[in-house]
C-alpha cells in the first residue's frame, strides 16, 4: 500500500475543506490514504506526489476534482435509517401541517440533503406514497441532494442489491420494489411511481449559494453535520433554516442538534425541531 507523507496528507485535507467544508485530523490520514489508493489505481500513478501534482493542475481541476470528492466523501446509508423520524413524520408532522394549512393545495415539498445513495429519500417516498393512499389528495415531492456525482448517479438509478433492504417492511417491499427479471441478478429497483416523484442533484452544503427556488415544510439533513468543524455546522444549518417554511420540520442524526445555534425552533423530539 502507497502511503502519504505528513506534508502530502496536509495538502489534501486542506484541499478537502476548502472544497466540502470536512475537516481530516491527522488520525485520518490512514483513512484518507486508504480511500484514494483505488484513484491512483486507475490513473495508473505511482506515488502520492504524483497524484497530488496532477489534482492540482488545470487538466486535474477539470477532471479529477469532482472524483476526489467522491473518493473522500463518507455515504453510509441505510432504507429506513433512525425509523421514529418517519413513524413521527407520518403521525404527528403531516397531521398537524395539514390542520394547520401549511401545505398549499396539499402537496408537501420534503428535502432530503447529503442524500447519499438515494436509501432516505426512497424512504421518505415510501412512507409518503402510503400517507396518500390514506389521505386522499395529498401529493408530495422529495428533493435529494448530495455532493457525490457517483452517489447521486447510483440515486436516479434507484437500484439497490436485495441484502440492503433488510430494513424495509415485507408489505412496502412488495409494493415498491421491483425484481430483476434475471434471476442471478440479486438486485432490486424502486418503482416507477415513486422514482419520478423524487429529483437529484448536486449540492455542497457549504456553498454559499444553493440555487434552490423555493421552501420545503420537511428537510431531513441527517449525519453530516457532525463531520463539519463548529463554526461550519453552523453555517450550514443557518443556510438550511433558510429554506424551511415557519411551522415545517427538521430532522437531524442521532448525535447531532442545534445546540450553540440561534434559530427560531422548537424541540418537538428527540433530534427534530420546528420552526416558529
Amino acid at each position: 500500500m502507497l502511503t502519504l507523507s505528513e506534508k502530502e496528507f496536509k495538502r489534501l485535507s486542506e484541499f478537502a475543506t476548502s472544497q466540502i467544508g470536512i475537516s481530516f485530523p491527522e488520525i485520518k490520514m490512514t483513512m484518507l490514504q486508504a480511500r484514494l489508493q483505488k484513484r491512483l489505481r486507475i490513473l495508473g500513478m505511482n506515488d502520492f506526489k504524483e497524484y497530488i501534482d496532477y489534482l492540482f493542475s488545470a487538466a486535474g481541476e477539470e477532471n479529477e476534482s469532482g472524483e476526489f470528492i467522491n473518493a473522500v466523501t463518507t455515504n453510509k446509508t441505510d432504507f429506513f435509517r433512525e425509523p421514529h423520524h418517519f413513524q413521527f413524520l407520518t403521525g404527528q408532522a403531516l397531521p398537524t401541517l395539514e390542520h394547520e394549512g401549511l401545505l398549499t393545495h396539499r402537496r408537501l415539498h420534503a428535502w432530503s440533503a447529503a442524500s447519499s445513495y438515494g436509501h432516505e429519500a426512497y424512504t421518505l417516498g415510501m412512507v409518503l406514497s402510503e400517507y396518500a393512499q390514506a389521505q386522499p389528495g395529498f401529493t408530495w415531492s422529495v428533493l435529494a441532494t448530495d455532493i457525490s456525482t457517483r452517489v447521486l448517479r447510483h440515486g436516479v438509478e434507484g437500484v439497490y442489491r436485495t441484502e440492503d433492504i433488510d430494513a424495509i417492511p415485507m408489505n412496502l417491499k412488495k409494493k415498491y420494489l421491483l425484481r430483476s427479471r434475471d434471476p442471478m441478478k440479486n438486485v432490486v429497483r424502486i418503482v416507477p411511481s415513486i422514482r419520478e416523484r423524487v429529483e437529484f442533484r448536486r449540492l455542497n452544503l457549504t456553498q454559499q449559494e444553493f440555487n434552490i427556488d423555493g421552501t420545503f415544510e420537511v428537510i431531513f439533513c441527517r449525519n453530516v453535520i457532525i463531520y463539519f468543524e463548529k463554526q461550519t455546522q453552523v453555517e450550514i444549518l443557518t443556510h438550511l433554516f433558510q429554506y424551511l417554511q415557519p411551522g415545517g420540520y427538521l430532522f437531524l442524526g442521532h448525535s447531532e442538534s442545534l445546540n450553540g445555534v440561534s434559530l427560531h425552533v422548537e424541540s418537538v423530539a428527540p433530534t427534530i425541531y420546528r420552526k416558529y
